[in-house]
């Protein structure tokens, strides 16, 4: 039985850009080696990743040319290694090819599929992207969240999930402190339905 898990760096009031498009690459994150390691270690442990459209394309294109850039640090190179052969599975409605590992989910029953996806998969699953996380938390579906919270509060920008209201209870089980001011936290969703 598997657990779908939401990544995501956020500033400390919530938000995961600041103005559309940055996708995971604004001023205020503070990505240095000793995190990259950490962010490295724990896709490594991954049993695959499940992203929407916007995140696969964002990380489809600069991740597969990124492992044979050695201007880039090794530590780089070693994600790009990672995120390339990892499963992975694309919810999308517009695409009907992808590769790099993967395979697509779409049409009206992505949510059905993923609950079965979840039940069938042995491990983590590494869920990327605000709108896919929604959908899944909606769904009941989501049971972790792995945040590395930067120390920088941006005032706008997308939050953590789109459009969702409701009062969730969390759960830490996991705290780490990282030398440029990040933490991350590790939290179980109270209500995420068992497989």
């Amino acid at each position: 039985m598997g657990r779908f898990q939401y990544w995501m760096n956020v500033s400390l009031d919530l938000r995961i850009e600041q103005v559309p498009g940055d996708d995971g690459a604004g001023e205020w994150l503070r990505i240095d080696e000793e995190l990259h390691r950490e962010f490295n270690a724990r896709a490594r442990e991954l049993a695959m990743d499940v992203t929407g459209r916007v995140m696969y394309e964002t990380m489809e294109e600069y991740w597969p040319r990124a492992l044979g850039d050695t201007s880039l640090p090794d530590v780089m190179r070693e994600y790009a290694g990672i995120w390339t052969a990892k499963p992975k599975v694309l919810v999308s409605r517009t695409r009907d090819s992808a590769g790099h590992n993967t395979r697509i989910i779409g049409g009206d029953d992505a949510i059905g599929q993923l609950a079965t996806l979840r039940a069938g998969t042995e491990g983590t699953i590494g869920v990327g992207g605000a709108a896919l996380a929604t959908q899944l938390l909606r769904a009941k579906l989501l049971d972790e969240l792995l945040l590395f919270t930067h120390p920088s509060i941006l005032g706008f920008g997308r939050p953590l999930f789109d459009d969702y209201d409701l009062p969730v209870d969390l759960d830490l089980l996991e705290h780490k402190v990282f030398t440029q001011g990040v933490t991350m936290h590790r939290y179980a969703v109270r209500e995420a339905v068992p497989c």
